[in-house]
């Protein structure tokens, strides 16, 4: 069975290719991505085919940083965002565009008011150490993911999983935040997690039952993540958070994020590969017992 899936790059539905009902191919971005720049699969920006640096615009920007279109405009307003760089009537955003928003996002978490931030922003701009704390942030957030997004129609989905997939069961994977549907078109975050399931479904396991255990995981994932960034906050970052760390600091705390990232990872997997190990032998071994 083959399934016909459309690159999502913000062009016409002739942009489309043909894959395994397996693997589908596309990106997430939603940004116009014409002649001579491609777009970027993580954050839904273009690129440029010189600087290979991504752009948006001002509705792709807000949907990267995860925020409403008038927070953006405020934040211009009030200073705490640069203006975009403008060809003709188009308004283009940067990366640093981005970063810079994402910080914003941060800092309003913890507390701080938008006065507060401008004030924080303000200082670290006067002292020269403003591409440090931007630089930090990039440091901090990317190269975590490394995911495919995968775009076909509802009908074309429906074709994939065939009986097995429900309209409950497509509803409870956008809650899960697997898949997201726009209109008659749904977008699946990762194509290795789409290929998975369909593995499991293939072999018999009810949909339902794989969004269950996917629940699960997402659960234990985020306790992991969050015993590493808690021991990385007391004993890398430090009890002052980064108000009074120095570039030089920030740079050492950028070169330890990218340390841990690796270290994260295959502390997680040699785990759970060791943890699988144990108990299909102890299952196997059950199922020998049985059967004597």
């Amino acid at each position: 069975m083959s399934s016909r899936v459309r690159e999502d790059d913000g062009t016409d539905s002739s942009a489309r290719s043909r894959t395994d009902a397996g693997a589908g191919a596309d990106t997430d971005g939603r940004a116009d991505a014409g002649a001579g720049g491609r777009t970027d699969a993580d954050t839904g920006g273009r690129t440029d085919g010189a600087g290979d640096r991504a752009r948006y615009r001002r509705e792709d920007l807000a949907r990267a940083a995860g925020v409403k279109v008038r927070n953006l405009r405020y934040y211009q307003e009030r200073g705490l965002l640069p203006p975009p760089r403008r060809e003709g009537r188009i308004a283009w955003y940067s990366a640093d565009h981005l970063t810079r928003l994402r910080l914003i996002s941060d800092l309003l978490g913890r507390g701080y008011t938008v006065n507060g931030i401008a004030e924080l922003l303000h200082a670290w701009e006067a002292g020269g150490g403003l591409s440090q704390l931007l630089g930090f942030e990039r440091a901090m957030t990317r190269d975590w993911v490394h995911e495919e997004p995968v775009t076909m129609t509802l009908a074309e989905l429906r074709e994939l999983f065939g009986p097995a997939g429900t309209a409950e069961d497509t509803r409870r994977a956008a809650e899960l935040g697997y898949v997201r549907v726009d209109g008659d078109r749904v977008t699946h975050r990762s194509r290795r997690l789409l290929e998975a399931t369909l593995t499991l479904v293939r072999q018999g396991v009810p949909l339902a039952e794989i969004l269950d255990a996917g629940d699960f995981v997402q659960t234990q994932a985020a306790a992991v993540a969050d015993r590493f960034v808690g021991l990385f906050r007391r004993h890398v970052i430090g009890p002052d958070g980064l108000e009074r760390l120095s570039a030089t600091q920030l740079d050492h705390v950028s070169e330890a994020v990218a340390a841990l990232r690796p270290v994260a990872g295959e502390v997680v997997a040699s785990e759970f590969a060791r943890a699988m190990a144990l108990r299909v032998e102890a299952e196997v071994a059950e199922l020998l017992r049985k059967d004597a």
